[in-house]
C-alpha cells in the first residue's frame, strides 16, 4: 500500500482555486449592477419636388388652319414652378415636315417677357424684354436655354411655387412664296425643367 503525502503547494492550490472562482463570480455579479441611460432621436427626410404646371403650358395656342403671308399669331403662356425648390427651365421645338414643302422653314417664333406697357394684359404690345430674336422654326432650330444637365446660357430661372409669362409671337413673313399654299407643319414645344441647388 502506497500512502502518498499532500505537499503544501498542492493543499494552497486546493484551496485558492475555489476562491479564485467565488471571486470571478462575485465580480461577474457586481458588473451586472451599473446605472445606465439610452437617448434616441428620429430624422425624416422628404425629397424636393421639381414640377412645372402641365395645364398652364398646355394653355399655349399658336394654331391656325388658314395662314397668308404677313400673319401673325401671338399668344402667352404662363410658367409655373409647382414644386418645392428653385428650378431652371427650357425650352425646345421640333417641326414635322410630312407633306415635304418645308412650311417649318418659313414659319418664324419671336418671344418676349411680359409686356411692359401693359403687363395686365400680357402680350398685347409685344414689347417685354427679347428673350427668342425672330428665327424661323426649322427642324429644331428654336429655342429658349438648353435640356442639357446644368446651367446653360438662355436657361430660365424660377424659385418654388412662382412663375412667370412670356409672349410667344409666330409669324409667315410677307415674302412667303407661291409654293407653300396649302403646307402644313406641326410644331411641338417641350419644357423642360431641373433643380438648381447641387447642379451648377
Amino acid at each position: 500500500m502506497v500512502i502518498r503525502t499532500v505537499s503544501i503547494r498542492e493543499r494552497l492550490l486546493g484551496f485558492l482555486l475555489p476562491a479564485a472562482a467565488l471571486v470571478a463570480i462575485g465580480a461577474g455579479s457586481l458588473s451586472l449592477a451599473l446605472f445606465t441611460d439610452s437617448a434616441t432621436v428620429d430624422g425624416t427626410f422628404t425629397a424636393g419636388t421639381i414640377s412645372l404646371d402641365p395645364s398652364d403650358v398646355a394653355s399655349l395656342s399658336l394654331s391656325s388652319g388658314a395662314l397668308l403671308p404677313g400673319d401673325v399669331l401671338t399668344d402667352d403662356v404662363t410658367i409655373t414652378n409647382d414644386g418645392t425648390a428653385e428650378l431652371r427651365y427650357s425650352v425646345s421645338t421640333a417641326s414635322t415636315n410630312a407633306d415635304g414643302l418645308a412650311l417649318r422653314d418659313v414659319l418664324t417664333l419671336t418671344v418676349r417677357e411680359i409686356d411692359t406697357t401693359t403687363p395686365g394684359t400680357p402680350c398685347n404690345d409685344f414689347d417685354g424684354a427679347l428673350v427668342v430674336a425672330q428665327t424661323a422654326f426649322g427642324a429644331s432650330s428654336v429655342g429658349i436655354g438648353s435640356p442639357a444637365a446644368g446651367a446653360q446660357a438662355g436657361d430660365r430661372t424660377l424659385a418654388a411655387a412662382s412663375s412667370e409669362t412670356l409672349c410667344f409671337r409666330m409669324s409667315l413673313p410677307s415674302a412667303t412664296g407661291n409654293a407653300y399654299q396649302g403646307a402644313t407643319t406641326t410644331t411641338t414645344f417641350t419644357f423642360n425643367a431641373e433643380q438648381t441647388a447641387n447642379n451648377p
